[in-house]
């Protein structure tokens, strides 16, 4: 199996998707893994778009057995370095009539596709020796050389053909060969393959016995078959996976579409963690047996059937991912979801970018009232405003809360026992409480809701004591002289 994303850009939920699945398949059958990285449309390269890939890739828990990173006995494993192995089989295409040297300009080109759209033709190449002989041919090569034109290179298309497969996923597919559009390019105008060409060679030669990837790749299959036939070679076995769409809308996820966040690295500076994306991730498009939904690594492993792959789009549902995060959440390591949510922090401004050792201390002590609320820890510069956002004063809503005959005898009465504690923690604060409910009689909601509304000038918040404890004594007893005034 492989995976073979091209350094155009960040790691999408679809390319994870593909990468998934055939690390999967490749685990659960005790094959090998290949990342190949397919770079030879340079112009659209991006500036460490390698260098993305692999980390994000490594952060969902995929691994490969050989790679740009990792070599291997049939690299080298970056396409722009494997020319000389592209060459080889151009040549020998072009030497057996399979191929040929087309000078036909973009201008030329674009005035058959006009011409095509005009006659309500599907768009396809029009072979440009047409009805020449081979000295007339040559004539016309000469001509173009004459004038300084790069040449391409074409595979010749046979049209009289049926390319058959059985899918993986579809199940038995067949394209006439007369509707693949012409006699395609295999080498640009640069010396580059094209990708239909390339990826033929390089599956090839790797041994990669089969391929799993997206359905928009259908389109590409027959011309690969073909090329396969070419080289008397036999072509892996393919699968195309369904489509993802947005769950809310129902249409195909674009990368245009920016009411879902798409990239991995997204997530990743969010906070979610990377067993829960790789846990959703799986279930995008293929499904074990039974109602579970929650999986660890080995388990998906083992339990994954390619023959369980959906015939059907996967939906991809925000408020599900981050269900699934916040199981992940709970049964994580304290340690690292604080540490995560501190860069959380940092990143929002909240907190410098380099604290001292008491800032980080303060911090990770208020994180950890939250970390059961929070399905990603980036949540954290929201639930945590209570600490950061300061108010004048009560609102309208707070004071309501507060004319029960009980609420100034309450407020009058912490703020008092709270006056006296030698030791501002959140244990001496409790006890502060505590005697006030011995000495009124006043509990529960009664209780506890002036003292937080005087205390923290809000009405809810994480545990009370801890919170006042955070806040500082200072603050906390400004406010309830605040709130004391206005009663």
């Amino acid at each position: 199996m492989r995976y073979a994303p091209s350094p155009t850009g960040h790691l999408h939920i679809g390319n994870a998707r593909t990468a998934l699945f055939n690390y999967l398949f490749a685990r659960h059958n005790n094959g090998t893994m290949v990342l190949r990285i397919e770079d030879t449309d340079t112009k659209r390269n991006i500036a460490d778009g390698e260098k993305s890939q692999i980390e994000n890739l490594h952060w969902l828990g995929i691994d490969w057995d050989e790679g740009p990173d990792k070599g291997g006995d049939f690299g080298p494993y970056r396409q722009s370095e494997r020319r000389e192995i592209y060459d080889k089989y151009i040549q020998q295409l072009v030497a057996e009539g399979k191929a040929y040297e087309s000078y036909k300009t973009e201008e030329e080109l674009e005035a058959d596709r006009a011409a095509q759209k005009a006659n309500h033709e599907m768009p396809h190449y029009v072979y440009e020796y047409e009805g020449m002989s081979e000295e007339q041919k040559q004539a016309k090569i000469a001509e173009a050389k004459a004038k300084g034109l790069e040449p391409v290179i074409r595979f010749h298309i046979p049209t009289d053909k049926t390319y058959e497969w059985n899918d993986i996923v579809k199940g038995d597919i067949s394209i006439e060969g007369n509707t693949i559009g012409g006699d395609f390019v295999i080498m640009k105008r640069d010396g580059m393959p094209t990708y239909n060409f390339a990826v033929v060679i390089d599956d090839h030669l790797m041994e990669i016995t089969h391929v799993l990837r997206g359905d928009d790749h259908i389109a590409n299959t027959p011309k690969q078959m073909a090329i396969y036939e070419a080289l008397g070679w036999e072509p892996p076995v393919f699968g195309h996976m369904t489509l993802i769409i947005n769950g809310a809308t129902g249409k195909k996820l674009s990368k245009r579409d920016e009411s879902v966040l798409q990239f991995i690295e997204q997530y990743r500076e969010l906070g979610y963690l990377p067993n829960a994306m790789f846990n959703f991730i799986t279930l995008l498009g293929w499904s074990p047996k039974g109602e579970d939904e929650i999986f660890t690594k080995k388990e998906f492993i083992k339990l994954f059937d390619e023959h369980r792959l959906s015939k059907s789009p996967a939906r991809f549902d925000q408020k599900k991912l981050e269900w699934v995060n916040n199981q992940y959440v709970k049964q994580s390591d304290p340690n690292l979801l604080t540490a995560l949510a501190l860069d959380n922090l940092i990143e929002a401004g909240r907190i410098p970018a380099d604290p001292d050792p008491k800032t980080v201390e303060w911090a990770r002590q208020m994180i950890s009232l939250y970390i059961p609320q929070m399905s990603y820890t980036a949540q954290i510069t929201d639930l945590s405003s209570i600490f950061f956002d300061k108010r004048a004063d009560i609102t309208d809503a707070e004071r309501a809360e507060l004319v029960d005959d009980n609420a100034k005898t309450v407020i009058d009465a912490v703020a008092k026992n709270l006056a006296a504690l030698p030791t501002w923690s959140a244990y001496f604060i409790n006890q502060a409480v505590y005697q006030v409910r011995v000495a009124t009689g006043v509990k529960g909601r009664k209780l506890y809701m002036p003292i937080r509304i005087a205390a923290t000038l809000h009405m809810h918040g994480p545990q009370l004591a801890e919170t006042m404890e955070l806040i500082g004594r200072d603050e906390v007893m400004a406010n309830i002289k605040k709130v004391q005034a206005g009663l």
